[in-house]
């Protein structure tokens, strides 16, 4: 059979100390979760007014490039001829830290070098003009398309973040808080009532030694009315005896 363990004042000290680490955690998870939120309000509006101007930007690359066609005809061989087996552009990955949450940011590198090296010979046969312009407009949907990208996929990653965080400070604030709340009370009444255990505990010890001083005391006194009597009949009888000594002597006399 199992002892059954007493509460006592340093678990009571250890509760108290869960319950203040666990309300700062839900504090900071909150203040956390308030930052996260504010920083995916902000990369939805992104995301919206970008895809916007994607609609837009579709347009007139598409519009550009119609009319380079009808300036120099059907590049798109000379353009295939001039591509190389591999590009100079690069997507670089970076990252934005948002209240301990590493977003990536997406750019890309290596355009300039690319376009110096690739619009050379291009356009020479009539043309170039639409054809640059052209190109300028697909690069810039390209950009967007890549924002589009970093947004969303920073969207994504925040959503996770976000639901996570609130499970968290969900978890303390209904379960691990008032659970920590439940047991100080329960320590706190145990406690109450093995001090008042004790407290009846050394009140009926006093009360005992209280009355076996009583009874000590009654029989002390007992004691001491019964001696004095006897002295008093002694002396009583040998004042008679003395009496009559004394009447004895003067009859004789």
């Amino acid at each position: 059979m199992s002892k059954q363990v007493l509460p006592s004042r340093m678990a009571l000290q250890q509760q108290k100390v869960k319950l203040k680490a666990a309300k700062k955690g839900h504090e900071l998870l909150k203040k956390k979760s308030d930052a996260l939120k504010k920083a995916f309000r902000e990369v939805m509006l992104k995301i919206i007014d970008t895809k916007k101007r994607m609609g837009d930007e579709f347009s007139q690359s598409m519009l550009s490039l119609a009319e380079a066609n009808f300036a120099a005809g059907d590049f798109g061989r000379n353009v295939a001829d001039q591509v190389k087996t591999k590009s100079n552009i690069r997507l670089s990955v970076t990252a934005d830290n948002i209240a301990g949450v590493h977003l990536p940011k997406f750019a890309l590198r290596g355009e300039e070098r690319e376009e110096s090296d690739d619009k050379a010979m291009l356009g020479l046969t009539g043309g170039g003009k639409a054809i640059n312009k052209c190109r300028e407009r697909f690069a810039n949907f390209l950009k967007l398309l890549i924002q589009i990208a970093s947004l969303q996929t920073q969207f994504i990653t925040l959503d996770e973040v976000i639901k996570v965080t609130n499970r968290r400070v969900n978890a303390l604030e209904f379960v691990v808080v008032p659970r920590i709340e439940d047991i100080i009370n329960f320590i706190d009444k145990e406690l109450d009532e093995q001090a008042r255990e004790d407290f009846f505990r050394l009140k009926r010890v006093t009360d005992n030694k209280k009355k076996e001083k009583e009874k000590e005391l009654r029989k002390s006194e007992q004691k001491g009315e019964q001696e004095p009597t006897n002295e008093g009949d002694d002396g009583e009888a040998l004042q008679e005896t003395n009496m009559l000594e004394d009447s004895d002597d003067d009859i004789v006399f």
